[in-house]
């Protein structure tokens, strides 16, 4: 089993498809290097755009990860958009995790990049996963957070965690 579900209970992974795993994860998420090594990554200046974002999701969920979330799915898609991660807190409220990743904020802080357009698209992916039968999870609440990452080039990076953005 891979390091994102260690910690989902027997009987929760049953529920989940016995494995603990729902959908969305790839063979390569179950090796991710813990958020030291991706971060070190994260401040190379030759990544392009599309992996530096990429490389940011995966740094967001190793972070969470450590923070004590359970990451049930990365990058689910559906006509309204994507969901970059969904977790279960420690408290075991389900959360909705938009990821920005920028090299610096010249243009302005990652989270700005989180519109009201997004905000919107984001609840109706929401609702739509919600309704997916596969997607049974016991949860207390639900809430939709941003996690924003500024990736200076050979600095470590600044993540910064935003709570109930919407």
């Amino acid at each position: 089993m891979d390091t994102y579900f260690s910690t989902i209970p027997p009987a929760e992974r049953t529920a989940l498809g016995g494995t603990g795993r729902i959908d969305g994860l790839d063979a390569s998420d179950a090796s991710d290097p813990d958020p030291e090594a991706l971060a070190a990554r994260l401040s190379d200046v030759s990544l392009p755009p599309r992996e530096l974002g990429a490389l940011g999701e995966r740094y967001a969920a190793a972070w969470l990860a450590a923070s004590g979330f359970t990451v049930l799915e990365r990058n689910w898609r559906c006509r309204y958009g994507e969901l970059d991660i969904v977790a279960l807190s420690p408290e075991r409220s389900l959360v909705f995790v938009e990821v920005k990743t920028r090299r610096g904020v010249r243009y302005g802080p990652p989270q700005e990049a989180v519109t009201a357009r997004k905000r919107n698209s984001l609840r109706a992916a929401a609702v739509q996963w919600l309704t997916d039968s596969r997607h049974r999870v016991p949860h207390r609440g639900v809430r939709f957070d941003v996690i924003a990452i500024v990736a200076a080039a050979g600095a470590p990076p600044v993540l910064r965690h935003i709570r109930e953005v919407c």
